[in-house]
């Protein structure tokens, strides 16, 4: 008999977030990814110590590394030096690296909303009433705050990035395993990002998301493309989540939710086996 491979789920039971159960996603992903792995739950804080004793770590709902942020780095080095098979694998390009990404989408011309960190490229942005000031370390719209144009000048630079205030119809976001889609949820009310609907897209919005996708070049993994819909009908990258994308599992029909289940296990033990 073939002994399972043996996986460390890091995950945040407790993690509270508004109006959403994180817990309850990977109870579920944990549970139905036992029936081929051999699981175990720790939580974030306890990752860096534990990993030698596993062939995979998988990390899933563990909440804005910020919280934690020298236990994450001591996970990153303790995985890298020991040449750990970590899921999303740590080369990510995406908000696990920071928010560098948006500024060099911005320079390379693709359709982001446009971000700069350096008054001398304000000029750059588009005129408009508010402007988001993000931190580059910034998850869960932890830090965000908006300001006038005559105010940026006074803004302390080196740590944030500015934006315009985009006036959008809906919110979408495009959920991943590897390079395949798996289904699209929506905000159709600005106001409540959370109060999510399965979404049909269309080719071409597939064609958006896939871009990313294909910037960010993982092999493996979980990823969500988070976008906004503007009055112009384009859509604009808001954010390419690679290190513990949410999934609001508990909002798709249950097929969907199984099939996730099923290709997740599938792409995990891909990732074994590479």
């Amino acid at each position: 008999m073939r002994t399972r491979p043996r996986v460390l789920f890091v995950t945040d039971l407790a993690y509270q977030a508004r109006g959403r159960r994180y817990c309850d996603e990977d109870i579920f992903l944990s549970s139905r990814l036992g029936d081929a792995f051999a699981i175990a739950l720790c939580h974030p804080l306890d990752a860096a110590g534990l990993i030698s004793a596993f062939d995979a770590v998988l990390v899933r709902n563990s909440g804005p590394v910020l919280h934690y942020q020298e236990a994450y780095d001591a996970f990153r080095e303790q995985a890298l030096a020991r040449g750990t098979r970590v899921y999303n694998p740590l080369s990510g390009r995406g908000d696990m690296a920071g928010k560098q990404y948006l500024l060099d989408l911005t320079a390379a011309g693709y359709p982001v909303i446009p971000t700069v960190d350096r008054p001398r490229d304000l000029h750059l942005l588009p005129a408009t009433a508010q402007y988001a000031i993000k931190p580059k370390a910034g998850a869960d719209s932890i830090g965000l705050a908006f300001a006038p144009a005559d105010q940026l000048g006074d803004l302390t630079y080196g740590d944030i990035l500015v934006q315009p205030r985009v006036d959008f119809r809906y919110e979408v976001s495009f959920y991943y395993v590897d390079d395949t889609f798996q289904y699209a949820l929506y905000a159709p009310d600005p106001a409540r990002r959370w109060e999510l609907q399965p979404y049909e897209p269309t080719e071409a919005d597939l064609a958006f998301a896939r871009r990313f996708i294909g910037w960010n070049t993982l092999d493996h993994g979980i990823q969500r493309v988070d976008a906004c819909r503007t009055r112009e009908g384009d859509l604009l990258l808001v954010e390419l989540e690679d290190l513990n994308p949410y999934l609001s599992l508990d909002l798709v029909p249950e097929q969907t939710r199984d099939a996730f289940a099923t290709n997740l296990t599938a792409s995990l033990h891909r990732f074994l086996d590479a």
